[in-house]
């Protein structure tokens, strides 16, 4: 092993050329691609392991493969649409989003049929026998019903007069992508961010996770609430409520149906009654998704578009190499909860800990992110251009993603994030930034 410029080197095993190390990230070639995704030998081994069941069970591994297939023809031929010159980028429904809407409709007249069964029985069996069948009727309808708003996170909500400048920074955003802003922002510890609707009104919800928003610069934050806020804009059809909820409803309906594991006598019998119930559940959850994935993957080309529109294309193609190293972040994070549980045995002097260190610790993951060799990225990207297309992803390969922002004339900001502000907006998450670096550190990433 050889001393280079910034690091160590050590030959390929496979054609020879010198390669970078850095312990803390995979070693690989650039030259020939040895070890550009490790997880190829896994996956590799998986499917030794699936053709040895494809024996036992003929046609299976045969559907597998058709399935992805499928997938990576659908996902190519929608990213040659996408960048193709003249290519119409507005949004519209084609007909699997229109046979989706109607299956979804269908979805939510089931949960009627039932509540309006239950009613009418009671109704017309007021002392009767019938008023046991509409009360069954009734509970059903209201354990199936349509959940119109997905779960809270466990957030710090943050109210407009808690973080004036942050909420004027999304409502920025909101107008240049064209839509309306949120009604509240919640931060916690995913290393993500969203946008919800909640409610029969919609009211929005935005859920921002700090260790994804410290990592990133002021015009990649902007590009990320652009990204997030330009699903509405583009009319995402699982942002919708009647889609969305659909899709929530037969989540909830399956899980009701699930076989109970190592069952007794009366619940395998009950197991045998849900088995029918469980295989329409889950046909019509992977028809409901099937027919949305393809606009899926189409709305977030579209929302990517919508980051670079509003943060330029330099920081929406920023956006997208944070994206690539996501499981980094992860590991940094549980790593230093790791250390102060160690170094805190108990309660009281984790809690210590917790306090002491979490003050520091958005500096030492930016300090860490900043410090990602380029080479990495690089693999991060040839990584995902050799697995290609997941069968039931709802996001393309970030690669595309990002090939995508780099086709045609470079955009642009219309919405500038500065220091000023910037320093504003810090501000006002200070109290915030605090709570969930102490949670962090104690417990754990989400």
């Amino acid at each position: 092993m050889s001393t280079a410029v910034g690091g160590t080197t050590r030959p390929c095993p496979e054609c020879g050329a010198r390669v970078p190390v850095d312990e803390r990230f995979t070693v690989w070639c650039a030259a020939c691609d040895w070890n550009v995704d490790p997880g190829e030998r896994q996956e590799h081994r998986q499917k030794q392991e699936t053709e040895k069941r494809r024996a036992k069970r003929p046609g299976q591994g045969r559907l597998e493969e058709a399935r992805r297939a499928l997938a990576r023809r659908h996902g190519e031929r929608l990213h040659t649409e996408m960048t193709r010159d003249g290519a119409d980028l507005r949004a519209r429904r084609d007909g699997a989003s229109v046979l989706a809407y109607a299956l979804a409709l269908a979805v939510h007249g089931v949960t009627a049929a039932l509540l309006a069964g239950g009613v009418l029985c009671l109704v017309w069996g007021w002392g009767g026998g019938l008023m046991l069948l509409g009360a069954v009727l009734l509970v059903m309808a209201v354990a199936l019903r349509p959940r119109l708003s997905p779960p809270l996170g466990d957030g710090t909500v943050l109210r407009r007069a808690d973080a004036p400048e942050l909420y004027a920074l999304v409502d920025e955003v909101a107008r240049a992508v064209g839509t309306r802003g949120v009604d509240t922002i919640s931060v916690g510890k995913e290393i993500n961010a969203s946008v919800i609707s909640r409610g029969l009104r919609g009211r929005r919800a935005l859920d921002l996770g700090l260790p994804l928003w410290e990592v990133l610069t002021p015009q990649q934050r902007v590009a990320l609430l652009g990204h997030e806020l330009g699903h509405y804009a583009n009319g995402d059809t699982r942002h919708g409520r009647v889609v969305g909820s659909a899709l929530r409803s037969l989540a909830t309906w399956r899980y009701y149906f699930l076989p109970t594991p190592r069952p007794s006598l009366g619940e395998m019998i009950v197991n045998a009654v849900y088995a029918v119930p469980l295989l329409l559940v889950q046909g019509t959850l992977s028809l409901l998704d099937h027919l949305t994935l393809r606009a899926t993957q189409r709305a977030e080309y579209l929302a990517d578009r919508e980051a670079a529109r509003t943060a330029s294309t330099e920081a929406a193609a920023g956006l997208m190499d944070q994206m690539l190293v996501l499981d980094s972040i992860d590991v940094f994070l549980r790593r230093e909860s790791n250390n102060a549980a160690l170094a805190g045995a108990r309660s009281a002097r984790r809690n210590a800990a917790g306090a002491r260190e979490g003050g520091d610790l958005w500096t030492r993951l930016a300090a860490h992110l900043a410090s990602v060799p380029e080479h990495e990225y690089e693999r991060q990207r040839r990584a995902g251009a050799r697995r290609g297309h997941s069968v039931d992803s709802t996001h393309p390969p970030t690669h595309l993603r990002r090939a995508f922002l780099l086709t045609g004339p470079p955009a642009e900001p219309a919405v500038v994030l500065d220091e000023a502000k910037q320093r504003r907006i810090a501000a006002e998450l200070a109290t915030a930034r605090a709570e969930v670096a102490r949670s962090i550190v104690r417990d754990g990433v989400a």
